[in-house]
């Protein structure tokens, strides 16, 4: 086990996060960011450190990459430290969000499917019957075959990330809070009541990524009758921007994304709202990537993989 240092853990994630080798100097900016003040010679001396504790090791000139036992520390190392991750990172990626409805502009947060080369045109099936229905964050994926985390023999989808939407309110100095993730039922076609909700606040694995993992959902009986239990999320933001989010809804619609499926104060689908808060319930992304994992495709998914320019994925 390593130190019981946050900044140690702090550059294991971040080397985790972007897949790809980091230099000092990079690493130094990175960590400012996320509250961490260290000279790029302060860094070396932690790296160094790593290094020596088989975590890390150097690629040329380039930086440094994660080896696979500090890949395995990572995702065990010290769960206090981890607690609250989940939320910082998204948090991290709404911050780097810059889309601006009203131009139809600006970077989108992002998730990454990687799937095998001979499963494209199942996965293209997949996210495209998604696409038609109205469960989906935003209306459109874009498939790649260049990516840091794509292997030789491997594909990726990109899908828009909801936490493009706190991007987009915080940038209209609107505060909002990613409250739950959760399991929406829907009958008919009409949402009825969430089945399941974990806060992110605390988590140190995505909920929508342990609804997926554990199989609770069922995105294909709604896609073929319009009945199942899907991916949705809930927002809150202060009551008094009530008709500003209203406003950016509909410019966010007019640029392809699904209009909410709730905003307003009162309970609705067996949530308790908060009394002074607007609560937002939107559809998730991972609708795309939890029908494929429902067809039993050979996919993997990263939520919240990073930004992208937004005509990457609407064009």
């Amino acid at each position: 086990m390593i130190q019981t240092e946050q900044k140690y853990i702090e550059i294991l994630f971040i080397l985790k996060e972007y897949n790809e080798p980091l230099g000092a100097k990079r690493l130094s900016e990175m960590l400012a960011e996320r509250g961490y003040i260290m000279t790029d010679r302060a860094v070396q001396y932690y790296l160094r450190y790593l290094d020596n504790q088989g975590f890390t090791e150097k690629v040329g000139n380039y930086g440094r990459i994660l080896t696979e036992t500090g890949l395995q520390e990572t995702e065990r190392a010290l769960v206090d430290s981890r607690v609250g991750y989940i939320i910082s990172h998204l948090e991290h990626l709404a911050y780097k969000s810059t889309f601006d409805p009203v131009s139809g502009t600006g970077d989108v947060a992002y998730n990454l499917t990687i799937f095998p080369e001979e499963s494209v045109d199942l996965i293209d099936e997949a996210f495209s019957h998604v696409k038609e229905t109205d469960i989906s964050f935003f209306h459109g994926f874009r498939l790649i075959d260049h990516h840091p985390a794509i292997s030789k023999g491997e594909l990726g989808a990109i899908t828009i990330c909801s936490i493009t939407m706190d991007g987009v309110l915080q940038q209209h100095s609107i505060p909002t809070t990613m409250a739950y993730g959760g399991r929406l039922e829907v009958h008919a076609g009409t949402p009825v009541a969430f089945a399941d909700l974990i806060e992110y606040k605390g988590c140190t694995i995505d909920p929508l990524a342990l609804f997926l993992a554990a199989g609770l959902t069922s995105i294909g009986s709604y896609i073929e009758s319009g009945t199942g239990t899907v991916l949705a999320n809930i927002r809150r933001v202060p009551q008094a921007a009530e008709q500003e989010l209203h406003d950016i809804c509909i410019l966010m619609h007019q640029c392809g994304f699904s209009l909410p499926i709730y905003s307003g104060k009162e309970d609705a689908f067996r949530y308790r709202a908060d009394p002074h808060r607007i609560s937002l319930i939107q559809y998730s992304g991972m609708n795309y990537a939890g029908y494929a994992k429902e067809k039993q495709l050979p996919v993997k998914t990263e939520i919240g993989a990073g930004t992208i320019p937004f005509s990457k994925i609407s064009d």
